[in-house]
């Protein structure tokens, strides 16, 4: 669980990006700055999520600014709070583009947000980087999408081989959030994989984000005798939903996708998310340069370790700034065609090479929640 100091560091910074998010928003237009648009759920029930990205962004923003800049000009943020609501993620799209004149957008992290968002953001020609959305269907919506993470198709393969052929899990339960374009595709993904790897899914079972009783679908799971459960959601269902699977004292395995990396996860699972496992971008362990530097850096800021939407959204932020200094412009086709073109991008989720879908290949990790902590497990490469 969250130590008393990590938990009030963590709100004292959520706090505070909250009223730089409010203070930018009052600043008058300046022509000795480009703006970029940042939407991300900085409330509601993915608030962590929205909050670490918002983070990350302005590191990379701070950094390039104490550098001089972009194109002789400071880079202003412009963060919308969407509230973890799709719809609201839509209205955020169309306030930065129509109102605040943003050159570019970084955001959102979940892939429903960003997908009610692109669309606008596509119809108008601005370039919209994604840090961490990573439902295929994002990028499909068109040649101004991009992305910095690997998609769901991948991670499906990885958590599916992980369970059969690290684990040796044999018969397998999902339980899906229905109404996520996330939670849907990873089930879909995991199911395709386990089966073409000779094992079964048991049990397939479904809820609706917001939900807190669980207990239905997972007297049905029990009844089916898996060894293990996948879990493609969001933290705070999926803590909740460990605590009710040891209420009900089944053995399984946990395992989960992108969605678990928050502290909230181990501080609502506390004990019986202990052992499991998720799919990750990285590891706040690993020692190469690039990741100890930003992780150092982050905690010296914000007084805690990042999740993963931290990092990804500094590689996203740092990617969209490197591709406005080679365009020499803030033209939405020239950003567009610099980003398309970006090559072994150096990042700290990964060395990042723009594909002809607008995707990024990179490896993904498998972390195990240990005492609280999520340390590195494996690494499994495309």
């Amino acid at each position: 669980m969250l130590a008393n100091t990590l938990r009030s560091n963590y709100l004292k910074a959520a706090a505070g990006t909250l009223l730089l998010a409010i203070g930018t928003l009052s600043c008058a237009p300046d022509d000795k700055t480009i703006r970029i648009g940042v939407f991300n759920s900085l409330t509601g029930g993915t608030a962590t999520f929205g909050i670490s990205s918002s983070q990350g962004i302005r590191m990379a923003a701070d950094e390039w600014n104490a550098k001089g800049g972009l194109l002789d000009k400071q880079i202003e943020l412009i963060v919308e709070d969407d509230q973890s609501k799709p719809e609201e993620a839509a209205m955020a799209v169309q306030k930065l583009i129509n109102q605040n004149r943003v050159v570019a957008i970084l955001g959102e992290v979940a892939s429903s947000r960003t997908l009610a968002g692109a669309p606008i953001a596509q119809k108008s020609g601005i370039p919209l980087i994604t840090p961490a959305s990573t439902n295929p269907k994002v990028t499909r919506v068109g040649d101004f999408i991009f992305r910095v993470c690997y998609t769901d198709s991948f991670q499906g393969v990885v958590c599916a081989r992980f369970a059969v052929q690290k684990l040796g899990l044999k018969r397998m339960a999902i339980l899906k959030d229905i109404k996520n374009d996330y939670s849907v595709g990873l089930a879909d993904y995991f199911r395709q994989n386990l089966l073409s790897l000779g094992a079964q899914v048991v049990s397939e079972e479904s809820y609706s984000e917001g939900d807190t009783d669980f207990r239905a679908q997972i007297t049905s799971i029990k009844a089916a005798d898996p060894e293990g459960i996948f879990i493609p959601g969001y933290y705070t269902e999926a803590g909740l939903i460990a605590k009710q699977v040891a209420e009900q004292n089944l053995k399984v395995t946990l395992i989960g996708g992108d969605g678990w990396d928050s502290p909230r996860t181990a501080e609502i699972g506390g004990a019986a998310v202990e052992g499991a496992f998720f799919c990750n971008h990285y590891s706040a362990d690993d020692t190469s340069r690039l990741v100890r530097d930003f992780v150092g850096a982050y905690e010296k800021r914000y007084g805690y370790v990042p999740d993963a939407m931290a990092p990804l959204s500094y590689d996203a932020a740092n990617l969209l700034f490197s591709a406005i200094k080679r365009a020499g412009s803030t033209d939405g086709r020239a950003v567009r065609d610099a980003i398309a073109q970006t090559r072994d991008c150096p990042g700290v989720c990964g060395t990042i090479t723009i594909d002809a879908e607008r995707n990024a290949r990179k490896p993904a990790v498998m972390l195990q929640i240990e005492h609280g902590q999520y340390k590195i497990y494996d690494v499994i490469y495309p």
